[in-house]
């Protein structure tokens, strides 16, 4: 089993993280504890949050376990309460959990736009507030929120869901602006393609081969792979260990094009 470090990047530190179940947060969360944090593991039941909880502990790793729906406006301040009771207190938020929903302009009716907008944005946003008088109370935290590259436009096929992830841009900017002077920094992940389990089930539904994800053209994917929940989890790392106090603020795009400014080849369809 792997050990964590007891000089580790996090030791003595204690973070929660949102939608860390499974996916990209779940990888967040191990290497969290990996690197010396006690983490609060959340996901919406109970048995499943215990469940990436224990399997935490048995790799070495503190880890406790909260749930609840992030679509009720209810909950984020009881999961600020239940992770600072658990824990004692908390250094790190991680706001991981998301919705994907699959929505165009056809099928975002107002029932599906509030639900996204719940679960991606307003979460977040009554996450940081509930953990605000916490943070000024030890002298600052960080909030780190894991946001998309559809923030910047979006698929047509992800329409709520990228105007929740531009929102949740400007909270991170705006948060990081208001609060820095009290020592709470804000910044943001924007994800490019990540290849985790739900993803590859995800394509696979809509047609694509097994092993699709090894198959795909350089202009997705220069390097022929897309990216990995654990190189997500080494970036969420950087961004709220200590050594990155300074750091506040800062939307950082991991894509493997940059989006802004990129010039693609003008050429015909082969």
């Amino acid at each position: 089993m792997n050990e964590p470090a007891p000089t580790g990047r996090l030791h003595g530190m204690t973070a929660l993280v949102t939608g860390s179940t499974t996916g990209i947060g779940q990888h967040i969360a191990r290497r969290f504890a990996m690197e010396g944090a006690s983490v609060a593991v959340h996901g919406p039941g109970k048995a499943e949050a215990e469940a990436s909880a224990a399997d935490i502990r048995a790799r070495g790793g503190e880890a406790v376990s909260v749930a609840g729906d992030l679509g009720d406006p209810s909950v984020p301040a009881r999961l600020a309460t239940e992770a600072t009771e658990l824990l004692g207190h908390v250094d790190i938020l991680v706001n991981n959990a998301a919705l994907k929903t699959r929505t165009n302009l056809e099928s975002t009716d107002a029932a599906a736009f509030d639900r996204i907008i719940a679960v991606n944005l307003r979460a977040p946003l009554l996450l940081a507030r509930s953990f605000l008088p916490h943070f000024r109370a030890r002298g600052g935290g960080a909030v780190l929120n894991i946001g998309s590259v559809n923030a910047y436009c979006g698929e047509r096929e992800l329409l709520a869901y990228s105007i929740s992830k531009g929102g949740l841009m400007t909270l991170t900017r705006n948060l990081a602006d208001a609060h820095a002077a009290e020592g709470i920094r804000v910044n943001q992940l924007n994800l490019g393609w990540v290849l985790t389990k739900g993803e590859d089930a995800i394509k696979q539904s809509e047609g694509f081969p097994p092993g699709w994800s090894e198959m795909l053209p350089t202009e997705v994917a220069p390097t022929g792979h897309l990216l990995h929940p654990d190189e997500v989890a080494s970036f969420a790392l950087a961004f709220v260990e200590p050594c990155a106090h300074r750091v506040n603020g800062a939307v950082v795009d991991l894509e493997q094009y940059p989006l802004i400014g990129r010039n693609p080849p003008k050429q015909l369809a082969g």
